[in-house]
């Protein structure tokens, strides 16, 4: 009897698992699909040889890899070469900078929105998320139209007086800070505020009662509740830049190059598909590492907190 029941009970196990599994069978497909195969697919290209008129010979060599740190002399030796480390560093440099620049914006209108009565806050998000309703790359063009030589901050400053010839705003690293900086600061006002907006403003009124000013009641009350979505903003600003294409290419002149539209110009321009991978993989690695870091860095924050 007892033995029966065991082989009930297994059999029911057996069931719920398996009707477990069918009910994640189509996201499993779906993953394994439009994921794990594009990136096996990107893996074998970088391991293969490049075709001069595009795409990939089938012979199996590291030539892309080591093209990322060396150059191949006449003679067949390996010489380092430092131009794609510069790029990745420009790279990491703007990315770096839009991040703590987004922020340093963000924040505070975060705060701001947080303060605004409920009713009002509906309506103040739906304008921060306005620009998303125009395509990136026509928003990327006006700013083409604001920064040019002819364009409207050069005409205006022209107008007024305070400049004699046009100033060189576009094709720089700065026009490309800026449109980054458009691009991507709403991504870090929504997290914060998602945070602040749940924050008991009593805590607020106890820090008063307690003489503590605004910039102690700013940095001891409203920063630790607001620093998840600090650190989701920056993740959220800083792995997207990294690839970031459109910016580099079109206010940057392709001058200013970035590892986005490096990889871009390796699969169209320069028909280089292995290197254009083993690029792409790079990146991939070193989003994945900073993924990770904010993974580990919430879980001890979790564990601090008693594991809540």
């Amino acid at each position: 009897m007892h033995q029966m029941r065991n082989n009930i009970a297994g059999s029911l196990e057996r069931r719920q698992a398996l009707r477990s599994f069918l009910g994640v069978s189509p996201a499993l497909l779906s993953i394994g699909l439009f994921l794990i195969v594009p990136i096996l697919i990107v893996i074998a290209y970088s391991l293969m040889e490049a075709n001069p008129y595009g795409g990939v010979n089938r012979v199996f060599s590291t030539d892309a890899y080591l093209s990322l740190i060396f150059e191949r002399q006449l003679d067949d030796s390996l010489a380092f070469a430092d131009s794609y480390l510069i790029i990745a560093l420009r790279s990491i440099g703007i990315a770096a900078a839009t991040t703590l620049i987004t922020l340093l914006i963000g924040f505070p209108v975060a705060v701001w929105l947080a303060m605004q009565p409920p009713h009002r806050r509906g309506l103040l998000i739906f304008l921060i998320t306005v620009p998303f309703w125009a395509n990136l790359l026509i928003r990327t063009y006006a700013w083409i139209l604001l920064l040019r030589g002819t364009g409207v901050v050069n005409n205006s400053l022209l107008g007024l007086g305070l400049i004699h010839q046009p100033l060189e705003l576009l094709y720089s690293d700065g026009a490309v800070l800026l449109g980054l900086v458009y691009t991507y600061a709403p991504f870090v006002v929504l997290p914060i505020y998602s945070t602040l907006e749940k924050m008991d403003v009593r805590l607020l009124e106890a820090a008063q009662d307690l003489y503590a000013g605004r910039l102690r009641t700013l940095r001891k009350v409203v920063l630790p509740i607001a620093r998840p979505g600090i650190l989701a903003g920056a993740i959220l600003t800083f792995v997207p830049c990294l690839g970031a294409m459109i910016a580099p290419e079109l206010l940057g002149g392709g001058t200013k190059m970035m590892l986005g539209n490096l990889i871009f110009r390796q699969f169209s321009d320069a028909r280089n598909w292995p290197f254009g991978a083993a690029l792409s993989l790079v990146l991939m690695a070193a989003v994945m590492l900073v993924l990770m870091f904010y993974a580990m860095r919430a879980e001890r924050l979790r564990i601090a907190r008693g594991g809540e």
